[in-house]
Protein backbone atom coordinates (compact mmCIF):
# COMPACT_ATOMS: atom_id res chain seq x y z
CA UNK A 1 0.00 0.00 0.00
CA UNK A 2 1.26 3.57 -0.51
CA UNK A 3 0.41 5.54 3.38
CA UNK A 4 0.25 9.20 3.58
CA UNK A 5 0.50 10.03 7.49
CA UNK A 6 -0.31 14.10 8.56
CA UNK A 7 0.63 15.00 12.38
CA UNK A 8 0.28 18.65 13.52
CA UNK A 9 3.92 17.49 14.55
CA UNK A 10 6.48 14.71 14.78
CA UNK A 11 9.84 13.35 16.51
CA UNK A 12 12.09 14.46 17.80
CA UNK A 13 9.26 17.06 18.66
CA UNK A 14 8.04 15.77 21.88
CA UNK A 15 4.27 14.32 22.66
CA UNK A 16 2.24 11.80 22.84
CA UNK A 17 0.76 12.16 19.16
CA UNK A 18 3.83 12.37 17.59
CA UNK A 19 5.20 9.02 19.48
CA UNK A 20 2.19 7.41 18.19
CA UNK A 21 2.53 8.71 14.89
CA UNK A 22 6.20 8.00 14.60
CA UNK A 23 5.70 4.04 15.94
CA UNK A 24 2.72 3.32 12.99
CA UNK A 25 5.65 4.99 10.65
CA UNK A 26 7.93 2.75 11.37
CA UNK A 27 5.95 -0.55 11.59
CA UNK A 28 3.97 0.42 8.53
CA UNK A 29 7.48 0.93 6.48
CA UNK A 30 8.16 -2.39 6.73
CA UNK A 31 5.59 -3.39 4.73
CA UNK A 32 4.51 -0.54 2.56
CA UNK A 33 5.78 2.79 1.48
CA UNK A 34 4.68 5.39 3.94
CA UNK A 35 4.67 9.28 3.64
CA UNK A 36 4.31 11.76 6.74
CA UNK A 37 3.77 15.21 6.13
CA UNK A 38 4.29 17.55 9.48
CA UNK A 39 5.20 21.10 10.81
CA UNK A 40 8.14 19.90 12.18
CA UNK A 41 10.59 16.59 12.53
CA UNK A 42 12.30 14.20 10.71
CA UNK A 43 10.05 13.61 7.88
CA UNK A 44 8.71 15.61 5.06
CA UNK A 45 8.02 18.81 6.72
CA UNK A 46 5.43 21.35 5.03
CA UNK A 47 6.30 24.64 6.12
CA UNK A 48 3.14 26.01 8.49
CA UNK A 49 1.86 29.04 10.11
CA UNK A 50 2.87 27.99 13.90
CA UNK A 51 0.15 28.85 16.00
CA UNK A 52 0.36 27.21 19.41
CA UNK A 53 -0.41 23.88 19.25
CA UNK A 54 -2.01 23.74 15.77
CA UNK A 55 0.29 24.76 13.15
CA UNK A 56 -1.72 26.04 9.70
CA UNK A 57 0.37 24.01 6.72
CA UNK A 58 0.82 26.63 3.86
CA UNK A 59 2.38 24.94 1.11
CA UNK A 60 0.63 21.90 1.27
CA UNK A 61 1.26 18.97 -1.54
CA UNK A 62 -1.81 19.73 -4.09
CA UNK A 63 -4.10 16.45 -5.37
CA UNK A 64 -1.78 14.96 -7.64
CA UNK A 65 1.17 14.88 -5.53
CA UNK A 66 -0.26 13.01 -2.85
CA UNK A 67 -2.01 10.21 -4.89
CA UNK A 68 -2.06 6.92 -2.34
CA UNK A 69 -4.17 4.22 -1.34
CA UNK A 70 -4.86 5.67 1.79
CA UNK A 71 -5.06 8.66 4.23
CA UNK A 72 -4.37 8.82 7.67
CA UNK A 73 -4.91 12.01 9.72
CA UNK A 74 -4.10 12.54 13.22
CA UNK A 75 -5.73 15.04 15.25
CA UNK A 76 -7.16 17.02 18.09
CA UNK A 77 -4.97 19.98 16.04
CA UNK A 78 -6.82 19.79 12.83
CA UNK A 79 -5.77 21.49 10.19
CA UNK A 80 -3.36 18.58 8.45
CA UNK A 81 -6.52 16.60 8.66
CA UNK A 82 -8.66 19.17 7.14
CA UNK A 83 -6.37 19.96 4.12
CA UNK A 84 -6.60 16.22 3.01
CA UNK A 85 -10.70 16.83 3.71
CA UNK A 86 -10.78 19.93 1.45
CA UNK A 87 -8.69 17.63 -1.29
CA UNK A 88 -11.38 15.42 -1.34
CA UNK A 89 -8.90 12.78 -0.50
CA UNK A 90 -9.71 8.97 0.21
CA UNK A 91 -9.85 6.82 1.77
CA UNK A 92 -9.35 8.76 4.63
CA UNK A 93 -9.23 7.29 8.26
CA UNK A 94 -8.76 10.04 11.17
CA UNK A 95 -7.30 9.03 14.49
CA UNK A 96 -9.11 11.52 17.18
CA UNK A 97 -6.46 11.44 20.08
CA UNK A 98 -8.55 13.90 22.40
CA UNK A 99 -11.03 16.63 22.46
CA UNK A 100 -9.65 20.81 22.24
CA UNK A 101 -10.50 21.56 26.12
CA UNK A 102 -8.87 24.85 27.17
CA UNK A 103 -7.38 24.94 30.68
CA UNK A 104 -8.68 27.39 33.01
CA UNK A 105 -5.15 28.34 33.99
CA UNK A 106 -2.15 28.35 31.11
CA UNK A 107 1.12 29.67 32.07
CA UNK A 108 -0.44 31.51 34.87
CA UNK A 109 -2.81 32.64 33.42
CA UNK A 110 -6.65 32.47 33.93
CA UNK A 111 -8.16 31.83 30.64
CA UNK A 112 -11.69 33.54 30.84
CA UNK A 113 -14.78 30.67 30.00
CA UNK A 114 -16.27 33.07 27.47
CA UNK A 115 -12.50 32.80 25.59
CA UNK A 116 -11.92 29.12 26.12
CA UNK A 117 -15.58 28.50 24.75
CA UNK A 118 -15.21 30.29 21.62
CA UNK A 119 -11.85 28.85 20.65
CA UNK A 120 -13.29 25.13 21.76
CA UNK A 121 -16.22 25.84 19.09
CA UNK A 122 -14.13 27.42 16.93
CA UNK A 123 -12.32 23.88 16.77
CA UNK A 124 -15.62 22.19 16.62
CA UNK A 125 -16.81 23.76 13.63
CA UNK A 126 -13.40 22.74 11.91
CA UNK A 127 -13.12 18.82 12.72
CA UNK A 128 -17.15 18.26 12.16
CA UNK A 129 -17.23 18.38 8.45
CA UNK A 130 -13.61 16.62 8.53
CA UNK A 131 -15.59 13.32 10.50
CA UNK A 132 -18.96 13.89 8.32
CA UNK A 133 -16.45 13.17 5.61
CA UNK A 134 -13.83 10.69 6.82
CA UNK A 135 -13.99 7.07 6.10
CA UNK A 136 -13.43 5.96 9.14
CA UNK A 137 -12.35 6.91 13.22
CA UNK A 138 -10.13 5.45 15.21
CA UNK A 139 -9.96 6.10 19.23
CA UNK A 140 -8.07 4.50 21.57
CA UNK A 141 -10.79 3.42 24.31
CA UNK A 142 -14.89 3.33 23.62
CA UNK A 143 -15.35 4.92 26.87
CA UNK A 144 -13.40 8.29 25.45
CA UNK A 145 -15.46 8.13 22.85
CA UNK A 146 -18.93 7.65 23.50
CA UNK A 147 -18.37 10.62 26.44
CA UNK A 148 -16.79 12.71 23.46
CA UNK A 149 -19.24 15.77 22.55
CA UNK A 150 -18.23 15.33 19.22
CA UNK A 151 -17.11 11.50 18.75
CA UNK A 152 -20.06 10.58 20.52
CA UNK A 153 -22.21 11.63 17.23
CA UNK A 154 -20.17 9.43 14.83
CA UNK A 155 -20.51 5.65 17.06
CA UNK A 156 -21.43 3.82 13.96
CA UNK A 157 -18.06 5.17 12.01
CA UNK A 158 -15.40 4.26 15.17
CA UNK A 159 -12.69 2.06 15.65
CA UNK A 160 -11.05 1.44 18.75
CA UNK A 161 -7.41 0.73 18.73
CA UNK A 162 -5.07 1.27 21.76
CA UNK A 163 -1.87 3.28 22.01
CA UNK A 164 0.83 0.92 21.59
CA UNK A 165 4.19 0.78 23.92
CA UNK A 166 7.66 -1.17 23.63
CA UNK A 167 7.21 -3.98 26.08
CA UNK A 168 11.23 -4.91 24.85
CA UNK A 169 12.62 -1.59 25.67
CA UNK A 170 10.28 -0.78 28.55
CA UNK A 171 11.18 -3.91 31.08
CA UNK A 172 10.83 -5.20 34.60
CA UNK A 173 13.47 -4.25 36.68
CA UNK A 174 13.49 -5.55 40.09
CA UNK A 175 10.20 -7.38 41.56
CA UNK A 176 8.45 -4.24 43.17
CA UNK A 177 8.35 -5.99 46.44
CA UNK A 178 11.81 -5.55 46.43
CA UNK A 179 12.02 -1.65 45.85
CA UNK A 180 12.29 2.13 47.26
CA UNK A 181 8.90 3.49 48.51
CA UNK A 182 9.09 5.53 45.52
CA UNK A 183 5.88 7.38 43.82
CA UNK A 184 6.51 8.51 40.49
CA UNK A 185 5.53 11.18 37.99
CA UNK A 186 6.24 11.51 34.79
CA UNK A 187 4.64 14.11 32.50
CA UNK A 188 4.71 17.59 31.80
CA UNK A 189 4.37 20.32 34.75
CA UNK A 190 1.32 22.10 33.29
CA UNK A 191 -1.93 22.82 35.53
CA UNK A 192 -4.25 20.47 33.91
CA UNK A 193 -2.11 17.05 35.08
CA UNK A 194 -2.82 17.65 38.57
CA UNK A 195 0.44 17.91 39.56
CA UNK A 196 -0.43 20.12 42.46
CA UNK A 197 -3.15 17.50 43.95
CA UNK A 198 -0.28 14.92 44.19
CA UNK A 199 1.74 17.04 45.76
CA UNK A 200 -1.14 17.79 48.36
CA UNK A 201 -1.64 13.99 48.88
CA UNK A 202 1.95 13.41 49.12
CA UNK A 203 2.11 15.06 52.28
CA UNK A 204 -0.20 13.26 54.51
CA UNK A 205 0.95 10.09 52.53
CA UNK A 206 4.84 11.20 54.28
CA UNK A 207 3.44 11.46 57.68
CA UNK A 208 2.62 7.70 57.67
CA UNK A 209 5.02 5.98 55.75
CA UNK A 210 9.10 6.81 54.64
CA UNK A 211 8.42 7.80 51.19
CA UNK A 212 9.72 9.77 48.17
CA UNK A 213 7.73 11.81 45.54
CA UNK A 214 9.97 11.56 42.02
CA UNK A 215 8.87 14.30 39.29
CA UNK A 216 9.90 13.73 36.01
CA UNK A 217 9.41 16.32 33.36
CA UNK A 218 9.43 19.88 32.67
CA UNK A 219 7.05 22.75 31.82
CA UNK A 220 5.58 26.24 32.19
CA UNK A 221 4.23 25.65 35.81
CA UNK A 222 7.42 23.84 37.41
CA UNK A 223 8.50 26.59 39.19
CA UNK A 224 4.70 26.79 41.34
CA UNK A 225 4.71 23.24 41.94
CA UNK A 226 8.70 23.42 43.34
CA UNK A 227 7.26 26.05 45.82
CA UNK A 228 4.13 24.32 46.35
CA UNK A 229 6.13 21.17 47.53
CA UNK A 230 8.60 23.47 49.52
CA UNK A 231 5.50 24.97 51.30
CA UNK A 232 3.92 21.80 51.79
CA UNK A 233 7.27 20.14 53.22
CA UNK A 234 6.72 17.27 50.92
CA UNK A 235 10.32 15.57 50.33
CA UNK A 236 10.06 16.04 46.21
CA UNK A 237 12.65 15.40 43.91
CA UNK A 238 12.46 17.53 40.78
CA UNK A 239 14.26 15.63 38.10
CA UNK A 240 13.35 18.13 35.07
CA UNK A 241 13.37 16.61 31.74
CA UNK A 242 15.38 13.32 31.06
CA UNK A 243 16.30 11.06 28.64
CA UNK A 244 14.15 8.17 27.86
CA UNK A 245 16.42 5.39 29.25
CA UNK A 246 16.63 7.75 32.78
CA UNK A 247 13.12 7.57 32.67
CA UNK A 248 13.14 3.61 32.02
CA UNK A 249 15.37 3.70 34.74
CA UNK A 250 12.84 5.69 37.26
CA UNK A 251 10.15 3.13 36.34
CA UNK A 252 12.03 0.12 37.03
CA UNK A 253 12.76 1.35 40.93
CA UNK A 254 9.34 3.37 41.64
CA UNK A 255 7.13 1.23 44.01
CA UNK A 256 3.84 3.23 42.04
CA UNK A 257 3.42 5.32 39.12
CA UNK A 258 0.33 8.01 39.82
CA UNK A 259 -1.08 10.00 36.46
CA UNK A 260 -3.37 12.60 38.48
CA UNK A 261 -5.02 13.90 35.88
CA UNK A 262 -8.66 14.98 35.61
CA UNK A 263 -8.90 16.91 32.60
CA UNK A 264 -10.49 15.67 28.69
CA UNK A 265 -6.80 16.50 27.50
CA UNK A 266 -5.84 13.28 29.11
CA UNK A 267 -7.29 10.59 26.92
CA UNK A 268 -5.46 7.57 27.05
CA UNK A 269 -2.23 7.89 29.59
CA UNK A 270 0.82 6.20 27.83
CA UNK A 271 2.80 6.51 30.59
CA UNK A 272 0.81 4.12 32.02
CA UNK A 273 1.84 1.43 30.04
CA UNK A 274 5.16 1.99 30.16
CA UNK A 275 4.86 1.77 33.58
CA UNK A 276 2.80 -1.44 33.87
CA UNK A 277 5.35 -2.63 31.33
CA UNK A 278 7.86 -2.18 33.34
CA UNK A 279 6.33 -3.65 36.19
CA UNK A 280 5.16 -0.99 38.40
CA UNK A 281 1.66 -0.62 39.37
CA UNK A 282 -0.05 2.65 38.63
CA UNK A 283 -3.02 4.85 39.92
CA UNK A 284 -5.08 7.30 37.67
CA UNK A 285 -7.80 9.47 37.45
CA UNK A 286 -11.54 7.97 36.95
CA UNK A 287 -11.73 10.10 33.88
CA UNK A 288 -12.70 8.60 30.39
CA UNK A 289 -10.05 6.50 28.72
CA UNK A 290 -7.67 6.93 31.50
CA UNK A 291 -9.32 4.61 33.90
CA UNK A 292 -9.56 1.83 31.06
CA UNK A 293 -6.12 1.89 30.96
CA UNK A 294 -5.20 2.09 34.54
CA UNK A 295 -7.78 -1.19 35.70
CA UNK A 296 -5.50 -3.34 33.46
CA UNK A 297 -2.78 -3.01 36.28
CA UNK A 298 -3.47 -0.49 38.81
CA UNK A 299 -5.85 1.30 40.68
CA UNK A 300 -8.08 4.83 39.66
CA UNK A 301 -9.16 7.30 41.70
CA UNK A 302 -11.84 10.32 42.52
CA UNK A 303 -10.66 12.49 45.49
CA UNK A 304 -7.69 12.90 47.30
CA UNK A 305 -9.10 10.87 50.25
CA UNK A 306 -9.02 7.81 47.78
CA UNK A 307 -5.75 8.83 46.15
CA UNK A 308 -3.65 8.73 49.74
CA UNK A 309 -5.71 5.75 50.49
CA UNK A 310 -4.32 3.97 47.16
CA UNK A 311 -0.87 4.82 47.66
CA UNK A 312 -0.69 3.69 51.00
CA UNK A 313 -1.58 0.80 50.29
CA UNK A 314 0.56 -0.05 47.09
CA UNK A 315 3.46 0.95 49.60
CA UNK A 316 2.67 -0.58 52.19
CA UNK A 317 1.33 -4.32 50.94
CA UNK A 318 3.64 -6.10 49.48
CA UNK A 319 1.22 -8.78 47.75
CA UNK A 320 -1.38 -6.74 46.57
CA UNK A 321 1.31 -4.72 44.67
CA UNK A 322 2.75 -7.87 43.14
CA UNK A 323 -0.67 -8.62 41.78
CA UNK A 324 -1.33 -5.85 40.20
CA UNK A 325 2.41 -5.56 39.14
CA UNK A 326 1.94 -8.79 37.55
CA UNK A 327 -1.62 -8.01 35.61
CA UNK A 328 -0.30 -5.25 34.25
CA UNK A 329 2.69 -7.02 32.62
CA UNK A 330 0.07 -9.69 31.56
CA UNK A 331 -2.21 -7.01 29.95
CA UNK A 332 0.36 -5.10 28.15
CA UNK A 333 2.10 -8.29 26.23
CA UNK A 334 -1.68 -9.33 25.50
CA UNK A 335 -2.98 -6.80 23.92
CA UNK A 336 -0.83 -3.35 23.81
CA UNK A 337 2.17 -4.45 21.86
CA UNK A 338 3.02 -1.77 18.67
CA UNK A 339 2.89 -5.00 16.60
CA UNK A 340 -0.37 -5.30 17.19
CA UNK A 341 -1.70 -2.16 17.15
CA UNK A 342 -0.45 -1.45 13.77
CA UNK A 343 -2.09 -4.90 12.97
CA UNK A 344 -5.14 -3.41 13.54
CA UNK A 345 -5.07 -0.21 12.26
CA UNK A 346 -3.63 -2.14 8.69
CA UNK A 347 -7.03 -4.22 9.19
CA UNK A 348 -8.74 -1.00 8.96
CA UNK A 349 -6.99 -0.04 6.18
CA UNK A 350 -8.36 -3.09 4.25
CA UNK A 351 -11.78 -2.57 4.71
CA UNK A 352 -11.90 0.49 2.84
CA UNK A 353 -9.29 0.77 -0.06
Amino acid sequence: MNIVLTTPYYPPHVGGVEFHVKHLADRLSKRHNVRVLSSTGDCEVIRSINLPYSPIPINFPDKNELKADVYHSHIPSPFFAYRIYKLNLQPHIVTYHNDVVVPEVVDGVRIPRLISKSIENINRRIVRPILDSCSAIITTTFSYAITSELIRDYVDKVFVVPNGVDYERFSPGRSVDERESIVLYVGRLVEYKGVEKLLITMKSVQKEVNAKLVIIGDGEDRNKFESIAKKLGVETIFTGKLPDEKVIGWMKVARVLVLPSSSRLEAFGMVLLESMASGTPVIAGDIPGVRDVAKEGGMIFSDVDELRERILKLLTDDKFALKLSSKGLTAVRRKYGWDRVVEEVEKIYLQFI
